[in-house]
């Protein structure tokens, strides 16, 4: 058995910098999405709403809106403290409309470094939220005068707070992460995410850097794999580009695609996307195992795959299929991307890291480990299984595995791949390749 680490390599989105503009439209928007996100609402869902309902709103100040809705759920423990040490503890305001617009007011107090002036600008009465408790002044006053806020006396105490994780989780992912780095890891899992992409035909990124870069695209090769490549100004505007269109580019962030990679698929192989989702990684087997090859791609959400089927079809990939059973008898390999508490990919949806619970973290375990067992009952000797989640924590990844192979003594771990997302933009990751004797 091997481990394998991919190398370390990291120009992070550093605390307080700022991703568009910070508008009074923007914050109005990103106040009433926070709202919603309160009232239990997912964050995708309150962002979309808000963003349509935002009146004629720039690029820019789009672009502020989902990420400082992001940051507040981000940042959600440790802007509680700040409200608290002001004698404003947001347990104790009633409407969420207060808790809104004081943890806003903070966030942009504290964690982005602006001026007083700046944000009374955007959140000042009148507006931009009804119905609201605390006034103008209260606002201004605790945001002139200076706090301590008090971040606990033990190492995860304040690790936990500083970096805004409910102490459970930040426990667990403490008695796995690297010695000393527990700082670290939970700093990159609070990182807003960049836009990375795939560029297919496999080969021929360089190429296409050199005729994007004409186009005035700001992107750069990314030195971790051959075919990825990252926007560097945050714009979007590469969406609309003809090589999106034609299928040039795949959205897909550096951990799925070396997940992908790590299974190894060859050409003239049969492989098996089981939980295929919305078919990402079908594209990159398809790719990789090129028209000798068969993939059969499978989930069991209908809804997801109708995206995968959609995607296919238009790439008219001919090899690539969707049977039910999905035929894992003829396979040389099975991928896994494993349901899990996505506790790697916090960047995008921050919020759920106040869902999740021990609990569901036992019962994902349950799950992983049953489509496990299932998929190995079918699979023929000398077949691979490629496990993987979006997870950093040892219940879902090694605790899985290694509970996984004690149960089937004919698979063997032949290599163990840990992303950490300290280490590599893109979140946390983890694959293990199982083969069958």
């Amino acid at each position: 058995m091997s481990t394998t680490q991919p190398p370390q390599a990291l120009s992070p989105t550093s605390t307080g910098e700022i991703v568009g503009i910070a508008s009074r439209k923007a914050a109005t928007a990103v106040l009433t999405a926070h709202v919603a996100v309160i009232k239990g609402t997912p964050m995708r869902r309150a962002i979309g709403e808000a963003l349509a309902g935002g009146g004629n709103l720039g690029g820019k100040e789009r672009r502020f809106i989902a990420f400082a809705t992001r940051e507040l759920s981000r940042h959600l423990r440790r802007l509680n403290l700040s409200a608290a040490a002001r004698g404003y503890a947001t347990s104790k305001l009633s409407l969420p409309e207060d808790q809104a617009i004081f943890r806003y007011a903070i966030w942009r107090r504290d964690i982005c470094g602006a001026g007083v002036e700046k944000i009374m600008t955007e959140v000042a009465l009148p507006g931009p939220i009804r119905p609201r408790g605390i006034p103008d002044q209260v606002i201004r006053a605790e945001l002139e005068r200076k706090v301590e806020v008090d971040f606990g006396s033990t190492p995860l105490d304040q690790a936990a707070n500083r970096h805004s994780f409910p102490t459970w989780l930040a426990e667990r992912i403490a008695a796995i992460a690297p010695e000393g780095e527990l700082d670290q890891v939970l700093e990159a899992l609070n990182r807003e995410p960049t836009l990375t992409l795939r560029v297919r035909p496999v080969g021929t990124r360089d190429a296409l850097v050199n005729e994007l870069r004409a186009k005035k695209y700001e992107v750069e090769a990314c030195t971790e794999l051959p075919d990825a490549l990252r926007v560097t100004d945050g714009s979007r505007a590469i969406f609309e580009s003809r090589w999106m269109k034609e299928g040039r580019l795949q959205v897909m962030d550096l951990g799925s695609q070396l997940l992908a990679a790590f299974c190894k698929a060859q050409p003239g192989q049969t492989v098996v996307d089981y939980c295929a989702g919305a078919g990402g990684k079908t594209l990159v087997l398809a790719d990789a195992v090129t028209t000798t090859g068969r993939v059969f791609a499978w989930d069991h959400s209908e809804k997801r795959l109708k995206e995968a089927r959609n995607r296919v079809g238009e790439l008219k990939l001919r090899h690539v299929s969707f049977p039910s059973p999905p035929r894992i008898d003829l396979a040389d390999l099975v991928l896994i991307d494993a349901p899990c508490s996505g506790t790697g990919t916090l960047g995008r949806e921050p919020d759920q890291k106040w869902k999740l619970s021990p609990k569901q973290i036992d019962e994902l375990t349950v799950t992983q480990l049953g489509i496990l067992r299932d998929v190995s009952k079918h699979l023929k000797r000398g077949g691979v299984i490629v496990y993987g989640t979006c997870s950093v924590l040892r219940d879902e990844n090694e605790g899985v595995v290694e509970r996984f192979v004690s149960a089937q003594p004919e698979f063997k771990v032949d290599e163990l791949l840990r992303v950490w997302p300290h280490r590599l933009e893109g979140g946390g990751f983890f694959g293990a390749r199982l083969i069958k004797s």
